[in-house]
């Protein structure tokens, strides 16, 4: 049992020798809180391979999911929220803004891109809920204006992918008017006979799920997200009623009607190019 001894006193490693695991190398499962190494979290597409927990990804890693070969053009890449109400609640939204841009290296709440989808082109755009909880701002709305114009102009599909807080408060109408903009925008996709698929993932709450997120030809989601428009403590204390189990959860609004099918992430691209193929 002498490895269990330390024969040599004094054995102290340098602060420069010591070695540390990369910040985002392990990751723990929200749900069942076991450890998750970076590999494999991206080899089983940022699901739990322990409980099947999906885990809340953004734009970057839905494209590398979706698109063949991790292949895509970024559209309209470079347009930014301005501050048109000169808004300040705790700080300036201004510099807001600026923080999100550090923080995240993105332009905003939203990215679109072009690109093949199982051999099949295709328009995708897909929010970022780290960019101020993914709140729909005048750049959403233009961002998802522009991509529809596009499919419309090259008879291509259009994608949304929607995980957002709701309205950005701090554009107040400006947010707003997004719903309509958006909503008429699909009027003409719809016209144009191409098809819209909206991907609700988690969380889908607010403005967002009441304009384009619920317009799909088909509506579908991941497991376990979170759908709604009004928050749960809301509606309690309006209905004045216990709130049934598992409300809100994309399982309750698919046993409602509001969905047309909930589709694990891993099983993602090969249901869309199905239903791409079947609507070609």
């Amino acid at each position: 049992m002498a490895w269990f001894k330390r024969e040599n006193k004094g054995i102290i490693t340098s602060t420069e020798e010591k070695k540390e695991a990369p910040d985002g190398m392990w990751n723990k499962c929200p749900s069942c809180k076991k450890p998750l190494h970076y590999a494999e979290q991206v080899e089983n597409k940022y699901v739990c391979h322990y409980c099947g927990y999906h885990l809340r990804i953004g734009s970057k890693e839905y494209f590398e999911i979706l698109f063949d070969n991790t292949h895509f053009t970024e559209l309209f890449a470079n347009i930014r929220s301005g501050d048109p109400l000169e808004f300040t609640d705790t700080k300036k939204y201004t510099d807001r803004l600026e923080e999100s841009y550090a923080k995240t290296g993105l332009k905003d709440a939203i990215r679109s891109a072009t690109g093949m989808l199982g051999h099949q082109e295709i328009v995708i755009a897909c929010m970022d809920f780290n960019f101020i909880g993914g709140s729909m701002g005048s750049v959403v709305g233009e961002k998802i204006a522009r991509s529809i114009d596009y499919c419309i102009e090259h008879k291509i599909p259009f994608m949304m992918i929607s995980k957002s807080g709701g309205a950005r408060m701090m554009e107040a109408a400006f947010s707003l008017m997004q719903m309509a903009k958006t909503a008429a925008k699909l009027a003409l996709l719809s016209k144009a006979k191409l098809p819209y698929i909206s991907l609700l993932t988690d969380p889908t709450t607010g403005g967002v799920t009441a304009s384009y997120a619920m317009l799909g030809d088909i509506n579908i989601s991941e497991p376990g997200a979170l759908i709604g428009f009004a928050g749960p403590r809301v509606i309690k204390e309006t209905i004045k009623k216990d709130l049934p189990k598992g409300f809100q959860t994309s399982e309750f609004v698919l046993e409602h009607g509001f969905l047309d099918f909930i589709v694990d992430r891993r099983q993602m691209k090969a249901k869309l190019t199905s239903f791409l193929k079947m609507v070609k």
